[in-house]
Protein backbone atom coordinates (compact mmCIF):
# COMPACT_ATOMS: atom_id res chain seq x y z
CA UNK A 1 0.00 0.00 0.00
CA UNK A 2 3.12 2.28 0.58
CA UNK A 3 4.46 1.38 -2.55
CA UNK A 4 0.90 2.06 -4.50
CA UNK A 5 0.90 5.58 -2.93
CA UNK A 6 -2.48 4.16 -0.77
CA UNK A 7 -1.40 4.93 2.09
CA UNK A 8 1.36 7.39 3.98
CA UNK A 9 4.15 7.29 6.70
CA UNK A 10 3.87 9.45 9.65
CA UNK A 11 6.65 9.95 12.25
CA UNK A 12 3.90 9.74 15.61
CA UNK A 13 4.55 10.58 19.34
CA UNK A 14 1.93 9.80 21.63
CA UNK A 15 2.56 12.08 24.94
CA UNK A 16 -0.19 11.91 27.83
CA UNK A 17 -0.46 13.98 30.51
CA UNK A 18 -2.37 12.74 33.81
CA UNK A 19 -3.96 15.55 36.47
CA UNK A 20 -4.86 14.91 40.00
CA UNK A 21 -5.14 16.89 42.78
CA UNK A 22 -2.88 15.27 45.01
CA UNK A 23 0.63 12.81 44.41
CA UNK A 24 -1.63 9.68 45.83
CA UNK A 25 -4.50 10.07 43.56
CA UNK A 26 -1.58 10.67 40.81
CA UNK A 27 0.13 7.79 40.68
CA UNK A 28 -3.01 5.78 41.19
CA UNK A 29 -4.06 6.96 37.98
CA UNK A 30 -1.14 6.51 35.96
CA UNK A 31 -0.51 2.64 37.38
CA UNK A 32 -3.94 2.35 36.04
CA UNK A 33 -3.37 3.77 32.56
CA UNK A 34 0.03 1.58 32.69
CA UNK A 35 -2.38 -1.90 33.34
CA UNK A 36 -4.42 -1.11 30.39
CA UNK A 37 -1.96 -0.16 27.71
CA UNK A 38 0.25 -2.75 28.94
CA UNK A 39 -2.57 -5.27 28.82
CA UNK A 40 -2.92 -4.29 25.09
CA UNK A 41 1.37 -4.79 24.53
CA UNK A 42 1.37 -1.04 24.68
CA UNK A 43 4.38 -0.02 27.16
CA UNK A 44 4.87 3.41 28.32
CA UNK A 45 7.68 5.45 30.02
CA UNK A 46 7.71 8.54 32.23
CA UNK A 47 9.22 11.11 31.04
CA UNK A 48 12.25 11.58 33.61
CA UNK A 49 13.92 14.64 34.13
CA UNK A 50 12.04 15.68 31.21
CA UNK A 51 8.89 16.91 32.54
CA UNK A 52 8.76 20.45 31.41
CA UNK A 53 9.37 19.41 27.99
CA UNK A 54 6.63 17.02 27.78
CA UNK A 55 4.41 19.80 29.19
CA UNK A 56 5.18 22.06 26.69
CA UNK A 57 4.65 19.11 24.01
CA UNK A 58 1.05 18.76 24.90
CA UNK A 59 -0.14 22.00 25.34
CA UNK A 60 -1.30 23.19 21.69
CA UNK A 61 1.69 25.74 20.89
CA UNK A 62 2.35 22.93 18.01
CA UNK A 63 6.17 22.32 19.42
CA UNK A 64 7.25 18.89 20.54
CA UNK A 65 10.14 19.06 22.34
CA UNK A 66 10.07 15.59 23.32
CA UNK A 67 10.70 14.09 19.82
CA UNK A 68 10.00 10.62 20.28
CA UNK A 69 8.85 8.98 17.56
CA UNK A 70 7.34 6.05 16.16
CA UNK A 71 7.12 5.16 12.78
CA UNK A 72 3.42 4.49 11.20
CA UNK A 73 1.51 3.67 8.61
CA UNK A 74 -1.91 5.06 7.55
CA UNK A 75 -3.79 1.79 8.59
CA UNK A 76 -2.48 1.35 12.47
CA UNK A 77 -2.35 5.09 12.89
CA UNK A 78 -5.64 5.48 11.97
CA UNK A 79 -6.71 3.29 15.01
CA UNK A 80 -5.46 5.69 17.40
CA UNK A 81 -8.44 7.83 16.63
CA UNK A 82 -11.58 7.04 18.64
CA UNK A 83 -14.21 6.86 15.70
CA UNK A 84 -14.79 4.55 13.35
CA UNK A 85 -14.55 7.14 10.35
CA UNK A 86 -13.30 10.22 9.64
CA UNK A 87 -15.15 11.40 7.05
CA UNK A 88 -18.95 10.99 6.37
CA UNK A 89 -19.89 12.74 2.79
CA UNK A 90 -21.84 11.01 0.18
CA UNK A 91 -21.93 12.71 -3.58
CA UNK A 92 -25.69 13.12 -2.81
CA UNK A 93 -28.33 13.96 -0.15
CA UNK A 94 -29.13 16.99 2.10
CA UNK A 95 -26.55 18.23 5.13
CA UNK A 96 -26.92 16.96 8.23
CA UNK A 97 -23.78 18.99 10.11
CA UNK A 98 -20.53 19.50 10.31
CA UNK A 99 -18.00 17.15 11.29
CA UNK A 100 -16.76 18.43 14.52
CA UNK A 101 -12.60 16.65 13.98
CA UNK A 102 -12.05 18.15 10.67
CA UNK A 103 -14.86 20.73 10.25
CA UNK A 104 -15.54 18.38 6.84
CA UNK A 105 -19.48 18.51 5.82
CA UNK A 106 -21.66 15.45 6.88
CA UNK A 107 -23.76 14.84 3.83
CA UNK A 108 -25.90 11.98 3.38
CA UNK A 109 -28.76 10.53 1.34
CA UNK A 110 -31.46 8.14 3.61
CA UNK A 111 -32.93 6.99 0.36
CA UNK A 112 -29.13 5.45 -0.91
CA UNK A 113 -29.29 2.73 2.00
CA UNK A 114 -30.51 -0.28 2.72
CA UNK A 115 -33.23 0.91 4.49
CA UNK A 116 -34.18 4.68 4.62
CA UNK A 117 -35.05 5.23 8.37
CA UNK A 118 -34.00 6.69 11.10
CA UNK A 119 -33.56 7.19 15.17
CA UNK A 120 -32.91 9.99 16.72
CA UNK A 121 -32.16 10.33 20.80
CA UNK A 122 -31.75 13.34 22.78
CA UNK A 123 -32.56 14.50 25.85
CA UNK A 124 -35.28 17.65 26.35
CA UNK A 125 -33.50 21.17 25.17
CA UNK A 126 -30.86 19.56 23.29
CA UNK A 127 -32.07 20.52 19.67
CA UNK A 128 -33.52 16.85 18.58
CA UNK A 129 -37.02 18.65 17.10
CA UNK A 130 -34.23 21.70 15.48
CA UNK A 131 -32.19 18.83 13.64
CA UNK A 132 -35.33 16.90 12.37
CA UNK A 133 -37.04 20.05 10.63
CA UNK A 134 -33.83 21.44 9.36
CA UNK A 135 -33.74 17.66 7.74
CA UNK A 136 -37.54 18.42 6.80
CA UNK A 137 -36.61 21.41 5.21
CA UNK A 138 -33.61 20.68 2.96
CA UNK A 139 -35.50 17.17 1.90
CA UNK A 140 -38.51 19.01 0.27
CA UNK A 141 -36.22 20.63 -1.89
CA UNK A 142 -34.97 17.11 -3.25
CA UNK A 143 -38.81 16.38 -4.01
CA UNK A 144 -39.48 14.35 -0.81
CA UNK A 145 -43.12 14.47 0.51
CA UNK A 146 -42.81 14.46 4.28
CA UNK A 147 -45.52 13.44 6.71
CA UNK A 148 -45.29 14.42 10.19
CA UNK A 149 -46.77 12.70 14.03
CA UNK A 150 -46.59 16.19 16.08
CA UNK A 151 -47.96 15.82 19.71
CA UNK A 152 -47.04 19.20 20.83
CA UNK A 153 -47.28 21.48 18.26
CA UNK A 154 -44.22 21.93 17.12
CA UNK A 155 -44.26 21.81 13.07
CA UNK A 156 -47.30 24.50 12.61
CA UNK A 157 -44.53 27.27 11.33
CA UNK A 158 -42.87 25.29 9.39
CA UNK A 159 -45.95 23.93 7.82
CA UNK A 160 -47.33 27.20 7.13
CA UNK A 161 -43.82 28.26 5.78
CA UNK A 162 -43.51 25.64 3.19
CA UNK A 163 -47.03 25.72 2.24
CA UNK A 164 -47.89 22.46 3.71
CA UNK A 165 -51.26 21.25 4.93
CA UNK A 166 -51.84 21.09 9.05
CA UNK A 167 -54.34 19.08 10.59
CA UNK A 168 -55.15 19.44 14.77
CA UNK A 169 -56.63 16.60 15.67
CA UNK A 170 -58.84 16.83 19.17
CA UNK A 171 -62.09 15.72 20.14
CA UNK A 172 -63.17 19.64 19.02
CA UNK A 173 -61.56 19.57 15.52
CA UNK A 174 -63.12 19.58 12.05
CA UNK A 175 -61.02 17.04 11.21
CA UNK A 176 -61.89 13.41 11.32
CA UNK A 177 -60.50 9.88 10.25
CA UNK A 178 -62.63 6.90 10.11
CA UNK A 179 -60.41 4.01 10.88
CA UNK A 180 -62.98 1.54 8.87
CA UNK A 181 -61.79 3.33 5.61
CA UNK A 182 -60.02 0.76 3.44
CA UNK A 183 -56.90 1.48 0.83
CA UNK A 184 -57.27 0.51 -2.89
CA UNK A 185 -54.92 -2.64 -3.25
CA UNK A 186 -51.30 -2.30 -4.71
CA UNK A 187 -50.45 -3.71 -7.63
CA UNK A 188 -48.82 -6.90 -5.99
CA UNK A 189 -51.90 -7.18 -3.47
CA UNK A 190 -55.68 -8.52 -3.68
CA UNK A 191 -58.59 -7.08 -2.25
CA UNK A 192 -59.02 -10.23 0.44
CA UNK A 193 -54.86 -9.32 1.58
CA UNK A 194 -56.07 -5.75 2.44
CA UNK A 195 -59.21 -6.44 4.21
CA UNK A 196 -57.42 -9.15 6.37
CA UNK A 197 -54.35 -6.78 7.25
CA UNK A 198 -57.08 -3.88 7.91
CA UNK A 199 -59.40 -6.22 10.28
CA UNK A 200 -56.10 -7.06 11.98
CA UNK A 201 -55.05 -3.98 12.61
CA UNK A 202 -58.71 -2.81 13.65
CA UNK A 203 -58.59 -5.30 16.55
CA UNK A 204 -55.41 -3.66 17.56
CA UNK A 205 -56.88 -0.88 17.55
CA UNK A 206 -59.95 -2.01 19.69
CA UNK A 207 -57.47 -3.60 21.90
CA UNK A 208 -55.99 -0.34 23.10
CA UNK A 209 -59.49 1.56 22.96
CA UNK A 210 -60.85 -0.92 24.94
CA UNK A 211 -58.09 -1.26 27.82
CA UNK A 212 -57.06 -5.08 26.40
CA UNK A 213 -59.56 -7.96 25.26
CA UNK A 214 -60.13 -11.66 26.56
CA UNK A 215 -59.19 -14.06 23.99
CA UNK A 216 -63.21 -14.76 23.84
CA UNK A 217 -63.36 -11.26 23.49
CA UNK A 218 -60.61 -10.82 20.74
CA UNK A 219 -62.09 -13.56 18.65
CA UNK A 220 -65.87 -11.74 18.78
CA UNK A 221 -64.15 -8.32 18.14
CA UNK A 222 -62.74 -9.89 14.73
CA UNK A 223 -65.56 -11.38 13.88
CA UNK A 224 -67.86 -8.63 14.33
CA UNK A 225 -65.20 -6.87 11.94
CA UNK A 226 -65.93 -8.84 9.20
CA UNK A 227 -69.72 -8.93 9.68
CA UNK A 228 -69.18 -4.58 9.61
CA UNK A 229 -67.59 -5.15 5.94
CA UNK A 230 -70.16 -7.61 4.95
CA UNK A 231 -72.73 -5.34 6.29
CA UNK A 232 -71.77 -2.44 4.15
CA UNK A 233 -71.15 -4.87 0.76
CA UNK A 234 -67.60 -5.20 1.34
CA UNK A 235 -66.29 -8.46 0.70
CA UNK A 236 -62.94 -10.07 -0.72
CA UNK A 237 -64.64 -9.44 -4.15
CA UNK A 238 -65.58 -6.04 -4.23
CA UNK A 239 -63.94 -3.01 -5.49
CA UNK A 240 -62.40 -1.05 -3.26
CA UNK A 241 -62.38 2.17 -4.95
CA UNK A 242 -66.42 2.15 -4.83
CA UNK A 243 -67.63 1.62 -1.11
CA UNK A 244 -68.62 3.41 1.40
CA UNK A 245 -66.85 2.41 4.69
CA UNK A 246 -69.24 1.36 7.60
CA UNK A 247 -68.28 3.72 10.68
CA UNK A 248 -67.88 2.60 14.78
CA UNK A 249 -71.77 2.54 15.39
CA UNK A 250 -72.13 0.03 12.45
CA UNK A 251 -69.42 -1.76 13.95
CA UNK A 252 -71.16 -1.27 17.45
CA UNK A 253 -74.37 -1.75 16.05
CA UNK A 254 -73.17 -5.75 14.74
CA UNK A 255 -71.67 -6.48 18.28
CA UNK A 256 -74.38 -5.43 20.42
CA UNK A 257 -76.39 -8.41 18.51
CA UNK A 258 -73.64 -11.25 19.10
CA UNK A 259 -74.24 -13.44 22.77
CA UNK A 260 -71.65 -12.28 25.34
CA UNK A 261 -70.95 -8.83 23.86
CA UNK A 262 -72.36 -6.63 26.85
CA UNK A 263 -69.24 -5.89 28.23
CA UNK A 264 -67.42 -4.68 24.86
CA UNK A 265 -70.38 -3.03 23.96
CA UNK A 266 -70.39 -0.64 27.40
CA UNK A 267 -66.57 -0.24 27.05
CA UNK A 268 -67.79 1.02 23.41
CA UNK A 269 -70.08 3.78 23.90
CA UNK A 270 -68.10 6.48 25.10
CA UNK A 271 -66.50 6.42 21.72
CA UNK A 272 -69.51 6.03 19.83
CA UNK A 273 -72.43 8.15 21.67
CA UNK A 274 -70.37 9.77 24.22
CA UNK A 275 -68.25 12.75 24.63
CA UNK A 276 -65.42 11.13 22.30
CA UNK A 277 -67.38 10.23 19.40
CA UNK A 278 -66.86 13.44 17.84
CA UNK A 279 -63.43 11.72 17.22
CA UNK A 280 -63.95 9.03 16.02
CA UNK A 281 -67.52 8.07 14.90
CA UNK A 282 -67.10 10.15 11.79
CA UNK A 283 -66.45 9.61 8.08
CA UNK A 284 -62.50 10.63 6.62
CA UNK A 285 -62.85 14.39 5.71
CA UNK A 286 -58.56 14.79 5.65
CA UNK A 287 -56.89 15.06 2.49
CA UNK A 288 -52.92 14.47 2.97
CA UNK A 289 -52.45 14.92 -1.21
CA UNK A 290 -49.81 17.49 -0.24
CA UNK A 291 -45.52 17.76 0.10
CA UNK A 292 -45.91 18.57 3.95
CA UNK A 293 -48.54 17.78 5.99
CA UNK A 294 -48.45 17.83 9.85
CA UNK A 295 -51.26 15.91 11.88
CA UNK A 296 -51.03 17.42 15.81
CA UNK A 297 -52.03 15.80 18.57
CA UNK A 298 -51.28 18.06 21.12
CA UNK A 299 -54.82 18.95 22.16
CA UNK A 300 -55.80 15.64 22.23
CA UNK A 301 -56.54 13.72 25.81
CA UNK A 302 -53.63 11.76 26.89
CA UNK A 303 -55.46 8.95 27.21
CA UNK A 304 -56.68 9.04 24.03
CA UNK A 305 -53.26 9.91 22.72
CA UNK A 306 -52.39 6.22 21.44
CA UNK A 307 -55.44 5.91 20.46
CA UNK A 308 -55.48 8.68 17.85
CA UNK A 309 -51.81 8.13 16.86
CA UNK A 310 -52.26 4.36 15.93
CA UNK A 311 -55.48 6.15 13.97
CA UNK A 312 -53.06 8.59 12.14
CA UNK A 313 -50.44 6.35 11.48
CA UNK A 314 -52.92 3.49 10.26
CA UNK A 315 -54.58 6.01 7.98
CA UNK A 316 -50.99 7.43 6.69
CA UNK A 317 -49.96 3.73 6.35
CA UNK A 318 -53.20 3.00 4.05
CA UNK A 319 -52.34 6.51 1.91
CA UNK A 320 -48.76 5.96 1.33
CA UNK A 321 -49.57 2.28 -0.11
CA UNK A 322 -51.66 3.53 -2.98
CA UNK A 323 -49.13 5.28 -4.83
CA UNK A 324 -45.50 4.99 -4.97
CA UNK A 325 -43.54 8.13 -3.85
CA UNK A 326 -40.71 9.42 -2.30
CA UNK A 327 -41.57 9.88 1.60
CA UNK A 328 -40.64 10.98 4.90
CA UNK A 329 -42.76 9.87 7.83
CA UNK A 330 -41.28 11.56 10.69
CA UNK A 331 -42.79 10.48 14.40
CA UNK A 332 -41.61 12.78 17.05
CA UNK A 333 -41.95 12.16 20.60
CA UNK A 334 -42.51 8.32 19.79
CA UNK A 335 -42.07 7.28 23.29
CA UNK A 336 -45.87 7.84 22.99
CA UNK A 337 -46.37 5.25 20.58
CA UNK A 338 -43.85 2.59 22.79
CA UNK A 339 -46.08 3.07 25.55
CA UNK A 340 -48.86 0.33 24.13
CA UNK A 341 -47.60 -2.89 22.86
CA UNK A 342 -49.96 -2.75 19.50
CA UNK A 343 -48.97 0.90 18.58
CA UNK A 344 -45.09 -0.46 19.27
CA UNK A 345 -45.90 -3.52 16.75
CA UNK A 346 -47.46 -1.30 13.96
CA UNK A 347 -44.64 1.36 14.12
CA UNK A 348 -42.14 -1.44 13.65
CA UNK A 349 -44.31 -2.67 11.01
CA UNK A 350 -43.78 0.17 8.71
CA UNK A 351 -39.95 0.59 9.76
CA UNK A 352 -39.51 -3.17 8.14
CA UNK A 353 -42.15 -2.58 5.48
CA UNK A 354 -41.72 1.18 4.62
CA UNK A 355 -38.62 0.66 2.12
CA UNK A 356 -41.31 -1.38 -0.19
CA UNK A 357 -43.09 1.47 -0.53
CA UNK A 358 -40.77 4.17 -0.83
CA UNK A 359 -40.95 5.35 2.79
CA UNK A 360 -38.49 6.08 5.51
CA UNK A 361 -39.33 6.22 8.87
CA UNK A 362 -37.78 8.74 11.25
CA UNK A 363 -38.73 8.23 14.96
CA UNK A 364 -37.81 10.82 17.46
CA UNK A 365 -37.80 10.37 21.27
CA UNK A 366 -36.19 12.48 24.26
CA UNK A 367 -37.40 9.09 26.66
CA UNK A 368 -34.98 6.22 26.17
CA UNK A 369 -35.18 4.10 28.76
CA UNK A 370 -39.26 3.90 28.33
CA UNK A 371 -38.21 3.20 24.43
CA UNK A 372 -35.72 0.51 24.98
CA UNK A 373 -38.06 -1.54 27.44
CA UNK A 374 -40.77 -1.83 24.80
CA UNK A 375 -39.66 -5.44 22.99
CA UNK A 376 -40.14 -3.69 19.95
CA UNK A 377 -37.91 -0.95 20.62
CA UNK A 378 -34.39 -2.35 19.51
CA UNK A 379 -35.73 -4.42 16.78
CA UNK A 380 -36.55 -0.71 15.16
CA UNK A 381 -33.10 1.08 15.87
CA UNK A 382 -31.67 -2.31 14.26
CA UNK A 383 -34.77 -1.32 11.01
CA UNK A 384 -32.73 1.72 11.16
CA UNK A 385 -29.74 2.71 8.62
CA UNK A 386 -29.24 6.60 10.28
CA UNK A 387 -29.25 6.99 14.01
CA UNK A 388 -28.60 10.04 15.83
CA UNK A 389 -27.49 10.42 18.97
CA UNK A 390 -27.69 14.68 20.82
CA UNK A 391 -26.82 15.13 24.33
CA UNK A 392 -27.99 12.73 26.82
CA UNK A 393 -28.78 12.91 30.19
CA UNK A 394 -26.23 10.42 33.18
CA UNK A 395 -29.32 8.38 33.61
CA UNK A 396 -29.94 7.20 30.19
CA UNK A 397 -26.46 7.24 28.79
CA UNK A 398 -25.43 3.54 29.90
CA UNK A 399 -28.66 2.11 28.33
CA UNK A 400 -27.49 3.85 25.15
CA UNK A 401 -23.73 2.83 25.34
CA UNK A 402 -24.31 -0.72 25.44
CA UNK A 403 -27.17 0.08 22.63
CA UNK A 404 -25.04 1.19 19.94
CA UNK A 405 -21.42 0.02 21.93
CA UNK A 406 -20.19 3.34 22.42
CA UNK A 407 -16.78 3.64 24.01
CA UNK A 408 -16.37 5.35 26.53
CA UNK A 409 -14.75 8.35 24.80
CA UNK A 410 -18.27 8.69 22.91
CA UNK A 411 -19.96 8.17 26.02
CA UNK A 412 -18.49 11.17 27.51
CA UNK A 413 -18.75 13.32 24.27
CA UNK A 414 -22.65 12.71 24.42
CA UNK A 415 -22.62 14.06 27.85
CA UNK A 416 -20.44 16.98 27.51
CA UNK A 417 -22.38 18.15 24.17
CA UNK A 418 -23.79 21.23 23.73
CA UNK A 419 -27.23 22.32 22.05
CA UNK A 420 -27.22 20.41 18.67
CA UNK A 421 -24.34 18.26 19.16
CA UNK A 422 -23.78 14.53 19.56
CA UNK A 423 -22.84 11.46 17.36
CA UNK A 424 -23.98 10.68 13.87
CA UNK A 425 -24.44 6.95 12.49
CA UNK A 426 -24.84 5.72 8.70
CA UNK A 427 -24.70 2.48 8.49
CA UNK A 428 -21.13 0.96 9.71
CA UNK A 429 -19.54 4.57 9.97
CA UNK A 430 -20.42 7.23 12.84
CA UNK A 431 -18.45 10.76 13.38
CA UNK A 432 -19.37 13.44 15.70
CA UNK A 433 -21.26 16.33 14.32
CA UNK A 434 -22.48 19.81 15.09
CA UNK A 435 -25.84 20.49 13.06
CA UNK A 436 -25.75 24.05 11.87
CA UNK A 437 -28.61 26.52 9.87
CA UNK A 438 -28.73 29.12 7.96
CA UNK A 439 -30.41 32.46 9.54
CA UNK A 440 -33.42 32.05 6.95
CA UNK A 441 -33.66 28.33 7.98
CA UNK A 442 -33.37 29.41 12.04
CA UNK A 443 -36.27 31.51 11.70
CA UNK A 444 -38.23 28.87 10.29
CA UNK A 445 -37.54 25.82 12.49
CA UNK A 446 -36.44 27.46 16.07
CA UNK A 447 -38.32 25.91 19.14
CA UNK A 448 -37.24 28.81 21.12
CA UNK A 449 -40.30 30.29 22.66
CA UNK A 450 -38.71 33.86 22.75
CA UNK A 451 -37.64 33.63 19.26
CA UNK A 452 -41.14 32.48 18.66
CA UNK A 453 -42.52 35.55 20.31
CA UNK A 454 -40.34 37.02 18.08
CA UNK A 455 -41.26 35.95 14.92
CA UNK A 456 -44.99 36.21 15.98
CA UNK A 457 -44.84 39.79 17.03
CA UNK A 458 -42.80 40.65 13.54
CA UNK A 459 -45.71 39.22 11.65
CA UNK A 460 -47.97 40.59 13.76
CA UNK A 461 -46.27 44.11 12.59
CA UNK A 462 -46.03 43.33 8.78
CA UNK A 463 -49.64 42.10 8.24
CA UNK A 464 -50.65 45.40 10.03
CA UNK A 465 -48.18 47.69 7.98
CA UNK A 466 -49.74 45.74 4.54
CA UNK A 467 -53.52 46.25 5.97
CA UNK A 468 -52.93 49.91 7.09
CA UNK A 469 -51.22 50.27 3.17
CA UNK A 470 -54.39 49.16 1.73
CA UNK A 471 -56.64 50.93 3.49
CA UNK A 472 -54.44 54.32 2.44
CA UNK A 473 -55.00 53.45 -1.58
Amino acid sequence: NLIQAQEKMFDVGIYITIYADNELELFKIENEIKSILESKLIYIKPALFQQEDGFKSVIPINTDLLGIHQKLNSEPLSSVFPFISFDLTSDKGILYGINRHNSSLVIFDRFSLENYNSVTFAKSGSGKSYATKLEILRSLMFDVDVIVIDPEREYEFLSEAVGGRYFNISLSSDHHINPFDLPIPHEDETAEDVLRSNIINLVGLFRLMLGGLTPEEDSMVDRAISETYAMKDITPESDFSNIEPPLLSDFELVLGGMDGSDSIVTRLAKYTRGSWSTFLNRPSNVDINKKFVVFSVRDMEDELKPVAMYIIMHYIWNTIRKNLKKRLLVVDEAWWMMKSEDTASFLYSIAKRGRKYYLGLSTITQDAADFMKSPYGVPIITNSSIQLLLKQSPTTIDILQKTFNLTDEEKYLLLESGLGEGIFFAGLKHVAIKVISSYTEDQIITSDPSQILSNRKAKEEQEKAETEGKQSL
